[in-house]
């Protein structure tokens, strides 16, 4: 249901108004409207200490999207003003900044250096480093190529005679590191020799491996010492620069998340200053309340003000064209179902609210179009799982216990259809339909689905009805002339197959015929199209069983896979994975169709969209922690 909404004025003494503005914002009651107009009550500017708070704010959401998540909520530190609290964040901001930074160019440092930490490890038994006696070249041979090592060391041996020696070990990349250890002297005549410069150079695919600019851009043989120790270094550098910044955010977090949730407050607090006009001695604001709440509200104000107030509720003559917020307050059990109608637009004030009427017909269509109690009871712990791990009043509890809702219903039509994981029930278990089998009676499954289809479009021109009786009668009484009309066409029908006796046929048509020009004169004469839209969207209901159909067909399939298959363990493998299969279908497709009969064929009966969302003037909660205060104000 859609509450109730009060349009209150409070009127008070000048010196009141902070009090009774944090009072407000304490209570969390009043969506406030927009500022009166009395005559010389004007509101104050604000754009200059609402721009310092706002800055403030960006700065603090700036240094805590920078430090690391973790637990921690403080006070703001002291009473600061909005700019101590910008160059505060900024510092924090900065430092955090600063150690990210640091932490980045570690990162990138210790991923160049990993490129080489086996080629080092190769190479470091190979050849040592070059001294004064010989000097050491280090190659690489691409993976594949290992018949390259033996054509290098003829050549060498043609060139260096003996004095040489090749050393060689394959890397975990697939490569090969090659060492060659030679005199100084000969280091000239064999880099030419790899170049192709030489005469009669072999044309051999060894690679001399790139050095980082960081470590002299030179030989590897210069570089190894430096890099092998920055390998050793690197991990206590960065476990340090990690350190510093979980250290930075234990010292600050929790007061930043405090100065947030406090700056937020002030900011909404000067924002509703602005909605309140002032006089050298008044103040005055307007706003909606649950009308259950006005007392409550009014006792509130008086204790903070210190005195009486002046709170009058204006008639809805003096609305001034404002509509009310929407509050939607249903019973728990139905409470779930309004994330599905949040879903659109909310309904407009003085409308109806369909969440009641969905938190019935959904799960039920729900389940007479998944109807198995094997696929209810996974579904059922599915959304026990879900519903563990979702925190209070979020939109995964609602999904979670829509599930369950969902669940339920699969597992009662399972037990009408005779149905447990397909037919495997019957053939394991004996289970029997309590009332028809959907794999065999398709006619009267599609009866069903229509007389689902049926109730669900008269109960929404009812709605309807009831929705345009106080602004447009006429249009009220077409919507029941449409409903009229729908439950003659449908005795007309029954009595023509015999289903009621014959005789009623005539005085059903007699009484079509008399109600048809009435719904000419109540819906002009689009009145016609209409009435065959309604008529149409009742057929759509049809795909209640053509999906429901399809879902037990396939789960037969499933089961007959274990039989059709020559190995037995290989089908019930192919079964369990064609039973998933259908199952993850089953949770949504029905899901998909139930929400279109709802959207498209219920809700364009009566539903009104157009309402405001109520947001009571108050405080800010982090998503993280909906229910913690700011402790202080700036």
């Amino acid at each position: 249901m859609i509450l109730e909404m009060a349009r209150v004025r409070i009127l008070g003494p000048r010196q009141a108004r902070d009090a009774v503005l944090a009072a407000l914002q304490d209570l969390e009651l009043l969506h406030l409207g927009s500022a009166p107009e009395l005559g010389a009550l004007q509101p104050p500017g604000l754009s200059e200490a609402q721009a310092a708070v706002q800055a403030a704010l960006e700065e603090v959401e700036a240094a805590l999207a920078l430090l690391p998540p973790g637990p921690g909520f403080g006070e703001v530190p002291g009473p600061l003003l909005p700019e101590e609290l910008t160059l505060r964040a900024r510092t924090v901001r900065e430092q955090a900044a600063a150690a990210i930074e640091q932490g980045r160019a570690l990162e990138e440092e210790a991923a160049l250096l990993a490129r080489y930490r086996d080629i080092l490890a190769a190479f470091g038994p190979l050849g040592g480093e070059p001294g004064p006696q010989r000097g050491v070249i280090h190659l690489l041979l691409r993976a594949g190529q290992e018949r390259a090592v033996p054509r290098l060391r003829e050549a060498l041996a043609r060139l260096e005679d003996d004095h040489f020696e090749l050393l060689s070990r394959p890397l975990p990349t697939g490569e090969i590191a090659v060492a060659l250890l030679l005199p100084p002297e000969s280091e000239a005549r064999v880099e030419a020799l790899l170049s192709g410069g030489a005469p009669g150079a072999p044309g051999l695919p060894f690679r001399h491996l790139p050095v980082p600019e960081a470590y002299g851009g030179g030989s590897l043989s210069s570089a190894m010492p430096a890099m092998r120790a920055r390998l050793a270094a690197l991990p206590g550098e960065q476990a340090a620069a990690a350190q510093a910044l979980e250290e930075l955010g234990r010292r600050h977090r929790g007061a930043l998340r405090a100065a947030r949730a406090a700056l937020h407050d002030r900011l909404a607090a000067l924002e509703a200053l602005e909605r309140v006009a002032l006089s050298p001695s008044a103040f005055a604001l307007e706003g909606w309340v649950p009308t259950r709440s006005v007392d409550a509200l009014q006792a509130r104000l008086e204790q903070a003000a210190g005195g009486p107030l002046s709170i009058e509720r204006l008639a809805r003559e003096r609305w001034t064209g404002e509509l009310p917020p929407v509050v939607l307050h249903n019973p728990r059990l139905f409470r779930p179902f309004e994330a599905v109608t949040r879903m659109l637009p909310l309904p407009r004030y003085g409308s109806i609210d369909p969440t009641p009427y969905v938190a019935v017909f959904l799960p039920m269509f729900y389940g007479v179009i998944l109807g198995d109690v094997g696929y209810g009871l996974v579904l059922g712990l599915l959304s026990l799982a879900l519903r563990l791990r979702a925190p209070a009043g979020g939109t995964r509890r609602a999904v979670s216990e829509i599930g369950g809702a969902f669940s339920l219903f699969s597992i009662v039509f399972g037990l009408i259809y005779g149905e447990l994981f397909g037919d495997l029930g019957q053939r394991l278990l004996g289970m029997r339909p309590l009332v028809f089998s959907r794999e065999e009676a398709v006619v009267p499954f599609l009866i069903f689905s229509m007389a689902l289809g049926l109730g669900h479009v008269l109960l929404g021109l009812v709605l309807g009805a009831v929705t345009h009786a106080r602004e447009d009668r006429r249009a009220a009484a077409g919507k029941l002339l449409q409903a009229v009309i729908l439950v003659l066409l449908v005795l007309a029908l029954l009595a023509a197959f015999e289903v009621l006796p014959r005789q009623a046929l005539q005085p059903v048509l007699v009484a079509d015929l008399v109600a048809f020009p009435l719904l000419v004169l109540a819906e002009g004469l689009l009145a016609p199209l209409e009435l065959l839209s309604t008529v149409s969207r009742v057929l759509s209901y049809a795909r209640i069983m053509a999906v429901g159909t399809a879902s037990v067909m396939m789960a037969v399939v499933a089961n007959r896979m274990v039989g059709a298959i020559g190995s037995v363990a290989v089908g019930v493998v192919f079964a369990v994975i064609f039973h998933i299969v259908n199952l993850a279908i089953g949770i949504f497709s029905p899901t998909i169709h139930a929400l279109r009969l709802h959207y498209v064929e219920f809700f364009g009966r009566f539903y009104q969209p157009g309402g405001g969302n109520y947001v009571p003037f108050g405080h800010w909660h982090a998503p993280e922690e909906p229910t913690a205060p700011a402790t202080r104000r700036t």
